[in-house]
């Protein structure tokens, strides 16, 4: 069997993954896509070729003979979008730790190298397989040398093979002629600018008909189209330039032989790095545990005996901050493996819970030392069970720091925090543990049990002061102390509390829902004349815009799109549309809510949801398992679920929340007086702006207006488009671009602080709130107009939101403190977004309702007045 080289090129390659990849990004903000399109071909290609030799071709920076030609002729090459270009050298770094043989060459392009490796390793009776997404490459292919064109869309990858007869089959000309193809037809891709008026088809009939670009111009005289014979007359030297462009030397002084180009072992220690750092984790299974295997210079200590851990701890209590770990299964039933505790590099231990070492002793002894020096863990809040009797105890949350470095990241795992600030790869759970639980492995695998607890807890130990460092420096160690960590606790207790649900209430709503989904399925099914599946997008759009010749369908793939956003333009003119919406809005509170909360409640009747601190980039708080933030509040059907939730006997639900808070925060962040003087006045905002945009007296703005005015409020605020607004109110573009460009010249400090702000992000790459809490914004810096378009609204509105998300939180932490100061039985159950819901003794409400107003008006001090709407009532619904 002969031996196989296969040949890549790397910019061609990089190029055609970048756009056939979406977007993707690491904890660093660095864009991913290409490289791992690049991967992706790289391991395809691997697989089916099975070569000996490998080898990938860059450009280089430096200009070729082509480059001073073609610019010399149409000036400078498109630029390479900065997304792509930052990808160069990463992917170059990959290849080298996957011990890949990389070659460049000043005065060569990448064609040129391949071209020549690939005729001298022909000539060494090898096969060749050339990986390119550059089609000139199909000159070089012949009965030994296969060109392999890429196509990668969605992430998955396809290639066009082909020899010497695949290109006559497919261009009716020999890859020689091919060259001349080209120079005839061009192509911008490849910087080639052929013949004016030659198309594909015409030069493939002059190339079938002449043979070559010499043969053509031989017999110029003879072509009967007077348009393409003067044209190829006029551009002569034109049609030579191309060919020469089209030209790839297989010639060129290559120092490096084939040998070099031998296949060594990819996956290298340095490769895993680059893939964890990377965060290519399906790649990870290519690597052998060896190389997986973390090495750490670290001694690990497992203690079971009752005399070694008082030791420990007696030596923890002297320090000034020890790093601990609860290691659980589990999640109803939470099982106590183990506790890990550091407290310097020489001091790691996992301590396993037997004997007199029980988990109370073992809870009873945290308590006491998180008296006495500052406690740093991985997610507190799940471990507050045991560790939480000190209010006052400093606690450090790795996973609340890292998300504030970067809130773009959708987890953040000890694994991924050890990679990103310390360079360390931990070994994944699964190949240590493999399918055992924690307490399992404890029990049967000891040693395995220390090496995955004691990576772990010296990670968290060892990037605590590297995380604070940087908070430090990035103007967010107030936030993380003052705010994000108190914060923990205080959603621990709310999670804890839960709130209480009547279950006949949720079941007779259910009910409700159902009478009503029945009754609009038969009004559906009369409008529509027929029955069919409501509920399949593909029978509900044959139905609305075939059947009922709807006008306004889109087609695609799969049928005619029944997206929301496509129904609720036809729903004022269609009532079945309407209907259908109606339809789809009640299933899915019923499935949702009304079956899906029944499934949520504990033991004890109430619902515990988890409250999120590290998953919004804005700051927000949100909810899960249920997620009790998204209950419907638009339509009065899926408002009334709220009367399902009800207080305790002895206690009203009082429910408190700011009005208009990010209204109030542009105004002091704007500076604008003509809004800081509306607020002052404590006047209607939307019938001011009303007034002002169309210059209608106060007392004559119709309530049309002030809807509208209200629109263009609250759109300023998440920089909406003139499209968007005019979508919003169903008017046409010119008549919301007006309101728009109105309601700026009324409030022009508001337009200056969008657009300073707006530049500032761009300077930056990020946004601050009045708190410091940063948000990047990478889009800002896209080479696609969409994403930079959606970077400055984000721009625009981060500052905003997350400065009102970080005020709610002051206030959450204070009307908490106040009550555990006063020994109030009253609680908080539930925050969304502005909105607080307290379970409040009948007997504390007086008391209760000042100490909300004054907390939340006082939990910033503003240009305007921050204010609170506060009621009570004996459910959700009522107290709303």
């Amino acid at each position: 069997m002969s031996k196989k080289l296969v040949l890549i090129d790397g910019h061609s390659i990089l190029n055609r993954a970048f756009y056939g990849v979406p977007d993707l990004t690491n904890a660093q903000g660095t864009h991913t896509n290409a490289v791992y399109g690049f991967l992706n071909i790289l391991f395809k290609v691997l697989e089916e070729e099975k070569p000996q030799y490998l080898c990938v071709a860059f450009d280089v920076k430096a200009p070729t003979f082509r480059h001073k030609m073609y610019e010399a002729y149409k000036g400078t090459r498109k630029p390479m979008p900065q997304e792509l270009h930052e990808q160069v050298p990463i992917i170059q770094d990959v290849l080298r730790a996957m011990q890949i043989t990389i070659v460049t060459r000043p005065g060569y392009e990448a064609d040129d190298i391949l071209g020549t490796l690939a005729k001298r390793a022909e000539k060494e009776d090898m096969e060749v397989t050339l990986v390119s997404g550059d089609r000139d490459l199909l000159q070089i292919a012949s009965d030994n040398i296969k060109i392999r064109i890429p196509k990668t869309k969605g992430g998955r990858t396809e290639t066009e093979d082909y020899y010497t007869k695949d290109v006559i089959e497919k261009y009716h000309v020999n890859p020689q002629q091919f060259i001349d193809l080209k120079a005839l037809m061009g192509d911008t891709a490849d910087n080639i600018p052929g013949v004016p008026k030659v198309g594909e088809k015409t030069a493939t009939e002059l190339m079938v008909q002449y043979g070559s670009l010499q043969g053509i111009y031989e017999h110029v005289d003879e072509i009967s189209k007077n348009s393409i014979k003067e044209s190829l007359k006029q551009n002569e030297d034109l049609a030579k330039l191309s060919k020469e462009l089209a030209t790839i030397k297989t010639d060129c002084e290559l120092s490096i032989t084939l040998a070099d180009t031998e296949i060594k072992d990819f996956y290298t220690k340095e490769a895993y790095a680059l893939f964890q750092k990377l965060e290519f984790k399906n790649f990870l299974s290519r690597f052998d545990d060896s190389v997986a295997q973390a090495k750490t210079e670290e001694k690990f200590v497992l203690i079971t005996e009752l005399a070694d851990c008082e030791a420990v701890f007696e030596k923890a209590a002297k320090q000034e901050r020890s790093a601990y770990l609860i290691l659980e299964d589990g999640k109803e039933e939470l099982s106590f493996a183990a506790l890990a505790l550091a407290f310097s590099k020489e001091d790691i231990y996992v301590i396993l819970p037997q004997g007199f070492v029980t988990k109370g002793y073992l809870t009873q002894k945290l308590q006491e030392l998180s008296k006495k020096c500052e406690l740093t863990s991985f997610d507190c809040k799940k471990q507050y069970d045991y560790v939480l009797q000190n209010q006052n105890t400093k606690m450090t949350d790795i996973l609340i720091a890292a998300y504030l470095l970067n809130p773009l990241k959708s987890n953040y795992s000890i694994e991924d925090i050890a990679n990103e600030y310390l360079g360390n790869l931990l070994t994944e759970r699964n190949r240590i543990l493999q399918k055992m639980s924690l307490c399992e492995t404890a029990g049967k695998m000891p040693e395995a049990f220390l090496q995955y607890a004691g990576e772990r807890i010296c990670t968290i130990f060892k990037v605590t002061p590297i995380l604070l460092e940087k908070l430090k420096k990035q103007g967010m160690e107030k936030l993380f102390f003052e705010i994000e960590m108190p914060l923990s606790v205080v959603l621990y207790e709310m999670e804890r509390e839960g709130i209480l649900i009547n279950k006949e209430e949720l079941k007779r709503y259910g009910e409700s829902l159902k009478d009503r989904i029945d009754e609009l399925e038969k009004i559906i099914y009369e409008k529509a004349g027929t029955t069919f599946n409501i509920n399949s997008p593909k029978q509900l759009g044959e139905i609305l815009f075939e059947k009922m010749g709807i006008p306004g369908g889109k087609k695609t793939k799969t049928g005619y799109s029944t997206a929301a956003e496509v129904l609720e333009k036809l729903s004022e003119e269609y009532p079945i549309v309407a209907d259908i919406l109606e339809y789809r809005g009640l299933t899915k509170l019923k499935s949702t809510y009304a079956d899906g909360l029944y499934q949520c409640i504990a033991s004890d009747g109430r619902i515990h949801t988890t409250f999120n601190q590290t998953i919004t980039a804005t700051g927000r708080i949100s909810s899960t398992e249920p997620n009790l933030q998204n209950i419907p509040m638009r339509m009065e059907l899926g408002r009334k679920i709220r009367k399902a939730f009800i207080p305790k006997e002895g206690y009203v639900f009082m429910d408190a929340d700011y009005s208009q808070i990010e209204l109030r925060l542009l105004a002091h962040m704007s500076r604008d007086e003509q809004l800081i003087e509306a607020y002052k006045q404590d006047a209607d905002i939307h019938r001011i702006t009303a007034s002002k945009v169309f210059h209608t007296p106060f007392e004559e703005v119709t309530d049309l207006q002030r809807r509208n005015a209200k629109a263009v409020n609250f759109g300023i605020i998440y920089g909406i488009s003139s499209f968007g607004l005019s979508q919003d109110l169903g008017i046409n573009r010119k008549e919301s671009e007006q309101y728009i460009n109105e309601y700026f010249e009324q409030y022009p400090d508001v337009k200056r602080f969008l657009d300073e702000t707006v530049e500032q992000a761009k300077q930056d790459g990020y946004v601050t709130t009045l708190y410091g809490r940063r948000r990047p914004i990478p889009e800002l810096k896209s080479a696609n107009f969409m994403q930079r378009s959606f970077g400055q609204r984000v721009a625009m509105n981060s500052p905003i939101q997350g400065t009102a998300a970080d005020i709610m939180k002051i206030a959450m932490i204070h009307v908490w403190e106040e009550l555990k100061k006063r020994n109030l039985q009253s609680k908080i159950l539930v925050q969304v977004h502005d909105e607080l819901l307290l379970e409040v003794a009948k007997e504390e409400v007086t008391i209760v309702k000042e100490i909300l107003t004054e907390k939340m008006k006082s939990a910033a001090d503003l240009a305007v007045m921050l204010e609170v709407d506060v009621h009570t009532g004996a459910d959700w619904y009522e107290a709303k």
